[in-house]
């Protein structure tokens, strides 16, 4: 594996460097970054150039927005978007099992499937590729992320029932003809990523983007017979164009490969010493414990992603354009655990058409229609002892069809709303068409230069993907029973704001304290219950019980002295939901609270740059089984605190950047990590029994670990 990582690389640099060669032009860069102002297919832009923190709260964004810059996205390894939600405490990032290294994000105290995923306004991460699509987008491709919480705007759907997170790639615009990033972990896990924009005359310009990972040696660090990361390499390979007419017209589309190949589960030593690990054809659950058949999954994910933008000005001054956005992708998964195997495609198209009018400073607004198809296509066989097989395949199809309307006004800086209301009618295989009404407002006011006051509210609505949203339990030897092959439409409300107050002092403008309160109440929700059969997992809708989130989070950013920047964030959630047999409880595996304090300095002309985050992760309820198997660790049923330690310094030269990093300083792991009842005489867990559970992680499975990595950027000459 190793020689073909590096051979791999090798290849990229060398067809890269020598493509590398530039034709000057006199375009201008297109600003796709707002969620509510101009769009990525609008004409208008601007370009503005300033030092920016890391991580920053927009001041002229309606929607609370949280904004990583391209500097946020350096201050650790970030290897991949995943990684780069370290420095926030509004994201939660973990681990959806202890098996497939699949990483799963939470907002607002809600899992991610509830976060629209967006790139530069086109929704992503649907289905299929939602359980390892945040490590399938390589953090040196971004320029900046925007994590904007609560109901956002109606444009791009209602699938976003707790926030918008729009990432924004490097664009073909960039005079940066070649960028190189190398980094290798102290586990041996490698990552490079090469981009290249290329401007070809005043009307085309592109940019390519190549990345590729994987890992040379596999661990069990925690001595629990299963590997501590899987066994992965992938490949990912984009290319994005932009057409500039003379006319206004602006032309965008381009084109995403990927494949994933990763193996997890046990590893077990033959009498030669020699480890042997899962084997997908061979595996027999009826194999006895001990025995050299060891239990595990083994992934491969491909996909094809397409996508063009066309944006079409009406008069001079861009006051009405036509925009038209259209995507599509294909998601293959291959993937098996153990005895079961779920194999899966997904073929979906998006389509947007929007009209826009500005009729003067204070008014504008926007019409369309947009559709999501969605094609789903799988053979699901599972064989577990507890229950025997299930099984089902087939096809089914998912439609999502809505005309829309978004009017906004502006009275100068101080005070700015905007209204959606969008008609979506669903349709799924066998079932009739149902119609829902989805309204959004956002409110913004500043009664002076130093107060920010926002609000906003609205409905979500999404078709729920339960084994996929919820990928973790086929890293169990539970019995699956109710809907866990049923799509319904989830429905839920989110109501917040958020008081951002300047404050005058510090050695800049960015000094704030911010606080934000929102809810979220369930309508209806796919619950997946862990505690209402033993040794089973239960779907099944929420259909009028209660199911609610409260969070709340303060934000405190100064720059003591010159370019010296300490940002302090604390979250706390609140967390409830009604289950069968137990009545309203607490929402296990729900963090309560998280604290983040980060600093950077930089020296002069930022020759030196010095990083340091420290997190304290507050304690969730577990299930009930996990304390009957440990009640020294859960006491009070309850996941200990723990705290969480990185640093980075990073040394730039002209051109190059080196730099090197520590994460999880504090060697904190979780404990227990691979659960079940019974164990054979080596201690180690048999995941062939009904208790075996992989899917039950609330903290980190590496400990201690550094990096090291360089960034070389080519810059186009004058």
């Amino acid at each position: 594996m190793k020689k073909t990582i590096l051979y791999l690389i090798a290849v990229f640099v060398t067809a890269f460097a020598a493509s590398a060669q530039v034709v000057d032009q006199n375009g201008h860069v297109v600003d796709t970054t707002s969620i509510y102002g101009e769009r990525a297919d609008s004409l208008n832009a601007a370009v503005f150039v300033s030092n920016q923190a890391g991580n920053y709260l927009s001041k002229v964004k309606p929607v609370r927005t949280e904004v990583i810059s391209a500097a946020g996205l350096c201050k650790m390894a970030c290897c991949n978007l995943a990684e780069s939600f370290e420095n926030s405490a509004s994201v939660t990032v973990g681990y959806s099992d202890a098996v497939t290294g699949a990483r799963q994000i939470r907002l607002l105290g809600l899992s991610g499937v509830y976060t629209q995923m967006l790139d530069e306004n086109r929704p992503i991460m649907r289905g299929l590729s939602a359980p390892f699509g945040l490590s399938y987008v390589p953090g040196q491709w971004l320029e900046s992320i925007q994590i904007a919480k609560g109901a956002s705007s109606v444009i791009n759907g209602v699938e976003s029932m707790t926030g918008q997170i729009n990432l924004e790639h490097r664009k073909p615009t960039d005079e940066k003809p070649l960028f190189l990033n190398a980094a290798v972990m102290s586990d041996t896990k490698m990552d490079f990523n090469i981009a290249s924009s290329l401007q070809m005359g005043y009307k085309w310009s592109t940019v390519i983007l190549g990345h590729v990972s994987g890992n040379i040696e596999s661990h069990d660090m925690n001595g629990d017979g299963f590997l501590d990361d899987p066994k992965m390499l992938q490949f990912n390979l984009a290319n994005r164009w932009l057409y500039q007419a003379d006319n206004g017209v602006q032309v965008r589309f381009g084109v995403r490969a990927l494949q994933d190949n990763r193996l997890g589960g046990q590893m077990l030593k033959d009498a030669d010493g020699k480890y042997v690990y899962y084997d997908k054809d061979t595996y027999s659950i009826f194999s006895k414990p001990g025995s050299l058949d060891p239990w595990g999954s083994d992934i491969m994910n491909r996909s094809v992603n397409g996508y063009l933008k066309i944006g079409i000005p009406l008069n001079e001054d861009n006051s009405q354009n036509i925009a038209l956005v259209g995507d599509y992708a294909y998601q293959d998964l291959d993937s098996y655990f153990g005895s079961t195997k779920y194999l899966a495609g997904q073929h979906s198209l998006f389509g947007n058409l929007l009209y826009q009018n500005e009729i003067n400073e204070s008014h504008k607004f926007t019409l369309g229609m947009s559709a999501t198809y969605d094609r789903y296509m799988k053979d699901f066989y599972r064989l577990v002892a507890v229950q025997g097989v299930i099984s089902n395949s087939g096809l089914t199809q998912m439609a999502v069809g809505g005309i829309f309307g978004e009017y906004t006004y502006h009275a100068g800086e101080k005070l700015s709303a905007i209204v959606g209301l969008r008609q979506d009618f669903y349709k799924k295989s066998g079932t009739k068409i149902v119609g829902r009404f989805s309204p959004r407002v956002t409110l913004k006011y500043s009664p002076s230069d130093d107060i920010v006051i926002r609000a906003n509210g609205g409905r979500g609505v999404r078709y729920s993907t339960p084994l996929i949203d919820n990928i973790g339990v086929f890293s169990t030897g539970k019995a699956f029973l109710g809907s866990y092959n049923d799509h319904i439409l989830e429905d839920a409300w989110t109501f917040g704001g958020n008081l951002t107050y300047y404050l005058p002092f510090g050695s800049s403008s960015n000094t704030y304290l911010s606080f934000d309160y929102f809810r979220t109440q369930f309508v209806q929700q796919m619950v997946v219950d862990y505690e209402h059969v033993a040794n089973a997992i239960d779907f099944y809708a929420l259909d009028g019980n209660r199911s609610f989130t409260d969070n709340y989070q303060l934000d405190f950013s100064i720059d003591p002295v010159e370019r010296f920047n300490i940002t302090v964030t604390c979250r706390y959630t609140n967390a409830k939901i009604e289950l069968a047999g137990k009545g309203l409880v607490e929402k296990p595996m729900t963090s309560r609270f998280k604290g983040v304090l980060n600093m950077q300095y930089a020296t002069n002309l930022n020759k030196w740059i010095f990083d340091f985050t420290a997190s304290l992760n507050g304690s969730c309820r577990v299930y009930d089984f996990m304390e009957n198997m440990n009640p020294e660790l859960y006491k009070n049923g309850r996941t200990p605190m723990y705290p969480l330690l990185y640093a980075q310094v990073t040394r730039r030269f002209k051109g190059w950047d080196i730099y090197a990093g520590v994460e999880n300083l504090t060697n904190f792991t979780q404990k227990d990590v691979i659960l079940g009842h019974d164990k054979s005489s080596d201690g180690l867990v048999n995941p062939r029994q009904a208790s075996f559970d992989a899917s039950c992680i609330w903290g980190p499975l590496m400990g201690i670990m550094g990096h090291v990595g360089f960034r070389f950027t080519l810059w186009k000459k004058a």
